[in-house]
């Protein structure tokens, strides 16, 4: 979020991914709207559409869930990739075109997206273009013994969030994301961070290298971690702390697989560091 990126939370049903959502809107005090995607959802669904209306006998754009601060794209891999489509312009140019009219997105803007395991019934991989968009891919996994109890003994979550009450407003928010956008980076980092890519493009590990949309991202997920650290420069071991929630989803190995802890590993072990 301080790195003004979207999120890709990617694991079995009921493990709190839409919780844990809903929960950072709240905690934040952003505007929120949770698309639920199915297969028979449109892209009008989720951007809108223009209605007539008789009376002044002119088209009326109704605008759709995704004009908000804080969109929750539940389980987006059981949409169509027309309809996951609709959220490509939206994620990275901050605004979505309707019938050749341009409409900004709010300010800030989060997509936090998850999916379930693509061997799933009914589910529809992501294109590789849709997951360069999101920031980060990350799993939750679950829960360990002593909070998994206190959920079997009764634990009312949603009451709680229901309770919750916003820490901090929208604009400090993005205040606090210029912050993290002006730690410092070294040059040496900047190199350290090509080299990366070009390793990722060059290697014959890998079938699919790293765009620069990724570099981008590292940058800025690596400057994130460090503010959160209360220092003011990005350290290599920053980098190398964000890199595999980074690429894990960017890069293809050459036996097929799509990303993994062994493409992250490579990747580090391949390149020395400044």
């Amino acid at each position: 979020m301080l790195s003004k990126g979207h999120l890709l939370i990617e694991d079995v049903p009921g493990v709190g991914k839409t919780t844990l959502a809903h929960t950072f809107a709240t905690l934040l005090g952003l505007g929120f709207q949770r698309i639920q995607f199915t297969s028979d959802l449109l892209p009008a669904d989720i951007i809108g559409s223009s209605i007539f209306d008789r009376d002044n006998n002119s088209f009326d754009f109704h605008s759709g869930p995704i004009f908000s601060n804080f969109i929750l794209a539940d389980e987006i891999n059981r949409a169509t990739p027309k309809t996951q489509s609709a959220l490509l312009e939206a994620m990275e140019e901050r605004q979505v075109t309707v019938e050749k009219t341009t409409y900004p997105m709010a300010n800030p803007f989060i997509v936090i997206a998850t999916q379930n395991p693509g061997h799933q019934v009914g589910t529809f991989p992501l294109p590789e273009s849709q997951l360069d968009r999101f920031l980060m891919r990350l799993s939750i996994g679950y829960p360990d013994a002593s909070f998994e109890k206190q959920l079997l003994n009764g634990t009312d979550i949603h009451s709680k969030l229901e309770a919750s009450q916003s820490i901090i407003s929208a604009e400090q928010l993005t205040a606090l994301q210029q912050h993290a956008s002006n730690t410092h980076t070294a040059e040496p980092l900047i190199e350290y961070i090509q080299a990366l890519l070009q390793f990722s493009r060059t290697s014959p590990l890998f079938s699919q290298g790293l765009s620069p949309r990724a570099g981008i991202a590292l940058v800025r997920s690596a400057k994130a971690w460090a503010f959160i650290d209360g220092r003011e420069d990005v350290y290599p071991e920053d980098i190398q702390a964000v890199l595999p929630s980074v690429v894990e989803h960017r890069l293809a190995l050459q036996n097929g697989l799509i990303s993994g802890d062994n493409a992250s590993t490579a990747l580090l072990t391949g390149v020395a560091i400044p």
